[in-house]
């Protein structure tokens, strides 16, 4: 395809420790410390790693488990590349190979900023965007999220890569997020149709994903490739042991710990979970609800699961963590629970699962999407039916009664292998690299 953008003049400049620097986008705002982006070379010295790459990743400055499991993974399919990232998405999985360079176009994200500076970063971002889209040499570009203006990034942020002479590869990780959320509009509909018939190739995590791509977008079959969802290996996982993460938590050996993690939103059906718990806690005073997480612009459906606690009289029972919680204090819930449990109404496939499973934790989940593929009965969960609280707490005690909780302790390690080999980053990267592959001999 021809190239018809011009390279900037000045958006790359060597410096003396071969690291690549991006010039500021704005003049105006040069004094701010997010606009000064540097590109970092490998720790072996390979400062020019990123010429030699063919693809470039763009993550949209999010997601850092799954960003960095995939990079991982590449790199270790020899893969070179370019990697978008931002201050929270970086890691040293990325240095010092010679394979990966690392260029912060999103930089600071903090949401306590003021509003004017959120503003200035997201469309300084997107000029950094287009700027290096006109220079960059990899002619593969692998999107791994869109940015925070998605009818920009599905049309016209698009053409303009395909302007550029770029191949598209785009991960969906959900097929319509708003559809699930119930905020679906004929605009996002439309936008991702543009978006799905636009792109090259399309990476989803379940053949039911696949299906739908197929039947709501019309997106052929041969466009499209099943990936694992990698499992969730980049949050530290330390030498504390259930007892001490149990101790910090204030929780007995007796008492029954179910852990609810992540953002809070209406389709993780927190409500029928709070209403189980309420039916066990009636019958059985040692059962604990664990909620972990912030609520997802839902202020009006957290303060009915706050009523709804009160209500069934399980105030006494629940330990709320109601924040963002780091990746460091993670483990800490993982290993105190006794069990995950996601009552989700809607879903394809879930991080939280991986997570879980990464920490050896075994889940209780409703039948959505993939959980019924994913969860192995009296092996690694159980699963119960959706939107039914009686069906959860009875899943829920089934656990508590099964060998798999009473042998926890040398069960964690069996479901850790098992999700390392279903959720395997080798077998993400393999078909990957083939899609990268077919893509840059269609140029």
């Amino acid at each position: 395809m021809y190239n018809s953008c011009r390279t900037i003049r000045g958006m790359k400049q060597e410096t003396k420790d071969g690291a690549l620097e991006v010039p500021h986008a704005s003049a105006a705002a040069s004094s701010e410390s997010y606009v000064r982006e540097v590109v970092f070379p490998s720790a072996n010295g390979l400062s020019d790693a990123g010429r030699s790459a063919t693809v470039a990743l763009l993550t949209g400055g999010a997601d850092k488990p799954y960003a960095l499991g995939l990079a991982g993974s590449l790199i270790s399919q020899g893969v070179a590349f370019e990697f978008i990232g931002s201050d929270e998405v970086n890691g040293p999985e990325l240095q010092g190979t010679g394979l990966a360079r690392f260029l912060n176009l999103r930089g600071d994200q903090r949401q306590e900023s003021r509003l004017d500076k959120k503003v200035l970063r997201v469309l300084i971002y997107y000029a950094r965007l287009v700027q290096y889209a006109s220079m960059a040499k990899p002619g593969v570009f692998h999107i791994l999220w869109n940015n925070k203006l998605e009818w920009l990034d599905r049309t016209l942020l698009l053409y303009y890569y395909r302007l550029c002479g770029k191949r598209i590869a785009f991960t969906a990780h959900n097929i319509n997020v708003r559809q699930r959320d119930g905020n679906d509009t004929w605009l996002n509909r439309l936008t991702l149709k543009i978006q799905y018939r636009t792109v090259d190739h399309i990476f989803v995590h379940t053949e039911r994903m696949k299906r739908e791509l197929e039947a709501q977008f019309g997106v052929r079959n041969c466009k499209i490739s099943v990936i694992p969802f990698g499992i969730n290996s980049t949050v530290p996982n330390s030498a504390l042991t259930s007892a001490e993460a149990r101790q910090r938590l204030g929780l007995t050996w007796r008492e029954k710990a179910v852990l609810f993690f992540g953002n809070i939103a209406p389709y993780k059906g927190l409500e029928y979970l709070v209403e189980a718990m309420g039916v066990l806690a009636r019958a059985e005073r040692e059962y604990r609800l664990i909620i972990v997480g912030k609520p997802k612009d839902c202020t009006a459906y957290w303060d009915q699961v706050q009523r709804l606690i009160s209500r069934v009289g399980l105030r006494s029972n629940v330990i709320e963590r109601i924040e963002y919680i780091p990746d460091e204090e993670t483990e800490i819930y993982f290993k105190a629970a006794d069990v995950l449990a996601l009552a989700y109404t809607h879903i394809f496939q879930s991080g939280v699962l991986s997570l879980g499973y990464n920490f050896g934790l075994p889940v209780v989940a409703s039948d959505v999407g993939s959980f019924k593929e994913d969860i192995v009965e009296g092996r690694t969960g159980f699963v119960c039916r959706p939107m039914d609280s009686e069906d959860l707490a009875r899943a829920i005690r089934e656990y508590f009664e099964s060998d798999l909780y009473r042998e926890l302790e040398t069960r964690r390690q069996e479901i850790r292998e098992f999700a390392c080999e279903r959720y395997s980053w080798t077998k993400v990267a393999a078909i990957t690299r083939n899609v990268y592959e077919q893509l840059q001999r269609s140029r």
